[in-house]
């Protein structure tokens, strides 16, 4: 679990709600059942209407990334990719067949094309187009959530109005009107917190987390090419450092 994610959504709701205190609030006057159903009501109906039902689900399903590291084990790797490279220098390609169970579904496409003997050109080429088309599909993930931050600011202030609408039946009485106001901008506060505090950040950290995957795949593809290419394990290792900071 990212703890990191943890702390910072409760520090997020915590600073509002803490904030309100010391001004003398309650946590009561910010919970409001009615608001909070027409922003989160109004704005997932909106961006389910224009995404269509299988992006969504995947979008939705992809949420709880949001909480797991997205770190990948580039040393690992790399220790991996150098062994595949010195097998093949030693006993061919075909070796590689015995070598595909310690490897991931992206290695394991390029192994495959090495196995059946194909050009570097076509590794990197095909290697690529998984990981472009892989983006694509993270990036339509995130997209849903930065769309919901998006509308629910707005469906926030449309919650304050109809609020507004509804606190004008007791102008004959001050202090239920006052009330009422309060309530109504209580949708504001969800529309605001809500795209601030939680759907952007999500967008974002799904697009960190999809980087970080890309990097990944980037490096092993130069090292599955390098390979392809019949460079040495040294050149190899060489290729690969551009990708990391540190390498044993």
């Amino acid at each position: 679990m990212d703890k990191l994610s943890v702390f910072g959504i409760f520090l997020a709701f915590s600073a509002v709600g803490f904030g309100h205190m010391l001004a003398g609030g309650e946590l009561s006057d910010l919970i409001n059942l009615h608001a909070l159903f027409i922003v989160l009501g109004g704005t997932i109906g909106a961006v389910m209407l224009q995404t269509p039902s299988a992006q969504f689900l995947q979008a939705i399903k992809a949420a709880p990334r949001v909480w797991q590291n997205s770190s990948y084990d580039t040393q690992g790797q790399i220790k991996l990719i150098l062994s595949w490279s010195n097998t093949v220098r030693k006993d061919g390609y075909l070796v590689l067949e015995t070598q595909q169970q310690h490897a991931d579904s992206f290695s394991l496409r390029g192994l495959e094309m090495l196995v059946d003997g194909a050009e570097p050109q076509q590794v990197k080429q095909a290697l690529e187009d998984v990981i472009d088309l892989e983006q694509s599909r993270l990036d339509r993930q995130a997209g849903v959530f930065e769309a919901m931050g998006g509308y629910c600011p707005t469906v926030g202030i449309l919650g304050a109005v109809l609020g507004l609408i509804q606190a004008m039946d007791f102008l004959s009485s001050p202090e239920q009107l006052g009330q009422g106001i309060a309530v109504a901008f209580v949708a504001t506060i969800y529309g605001v917190g809500f795209a601030n505090f939680l759907f952007l950040p999500i967008a974002n950290k799904l697009r960190a987390q999809a980087g970080d995957r890309a990097i990944y795949q980037e490096m092993t593809l130069a090292g599955l090419v390098s390979i392809a290419e019949g460079a040495s394990s040294l050149d190899v290792q060489r290729r690969l450092k551009s990708f990391v900071v540190d390498i044993d």
